[in-house]
């Protein structure tokens, strides 16, 4: 079994890598889907760390103190959560062609959909920069309203590349025939954490994608016709 390599922490902390996390395991056709899932999770762990600088900024504008501490509790606890709950599943999905992790994906991600349109709001006392605090605190310090507007464009982009990235995710798993009977035979047989049986599907999935893009082939005909009459007198 592979050792384990994500997240990849320097060698003076005394911790060690929770995940292994290998792209080229996935095959060629997911590859490309399940980067750009991964680019927009850290991009949504990069957007929590901005957020807790424009709170940072909020405060000192004369914002109140509740919005940087929460902002600190998301920054902390949404960025392993996300990994765990909606990227992995999709990683696994991929690799493996389940569909019990493609709708693991699902559910988790769409809560993460509704919390990033949440955050792009951006509620006063819920710890984000959105467009709601931004735009009210402008009447009272203007430089902490620029620097809240930074994290509050990019709880915007992440919350349409979300949706953008569930289309994709959701129109390629019911073009593939998944459904949530699918999910629900592979719980109950235990199939989604055998990893034989993970084996097996994925190859199944990647013949399946070869065999679509060989050349179709043609049923071959006599060149003679064979007529057979049954006479009846």
């Amino acid at each position: 079994m592979a050792e384990n390599n994500f997240p990849p922490l320097p060698k003076f902390i005394p911790l060690k890598p929770c995940f292994y996390q290998d792209f080229n395991e996935i095959p060629d056709h997911h590859r490309v889907l399940a980067k750009r899932i991964y680019y927009l999770w850290a991009l949504n762990s990069i957007t929590l760390a901005v957020n807790l600088i424009g709170c940072l900024a909020w405060l000192i504008g004369g914002g109140g103190a509740v919005n940087f501490g929460l902002a600190f509790l998301w920054l902390i606890l949404f960025t392993p959560c996300s990994y765990v709950c909606w990227f992995r599943p999709i990683y696994k999905a991929f690799k493996t062609d389940s569909s019990f992790n493609f709708m693991a994906f699902f559910f988790t991600f769409m809560a993460q959909l509704v919390i990033s349109i949440i955050q792009a709001v951006g509620i006063p006392g819920w710890g984000v920069c959105g467009w709601i605090a931004t735009i009210g605190f402008f009447g009272t310090n203007v430089g902490s309203a620029v620097v809240m507007l930074i994290p509050t464009i990019m709880f915007t982009a992440v919350a349409v590349l979300s949706f953008v990235a569930l289309t994709k995710v959701h129109n390629y798993y019911r073009g593939s025939g998944g459904s949530m009977s699918k999910a629900q035979e592979e719980w109950t047989t235990g199939a989604w954490k055998n990893p034989h049986v993970q084996e097996a599907a994925q190859q199944a999935a990647v013949g399946a994608v070869q065999g679509s893009m060989q050349n179709p082939q043609y049923t071959e005909y006599s060149d003679t016709p064979n007529y057979a009459y049954n006479n009846q007198m």
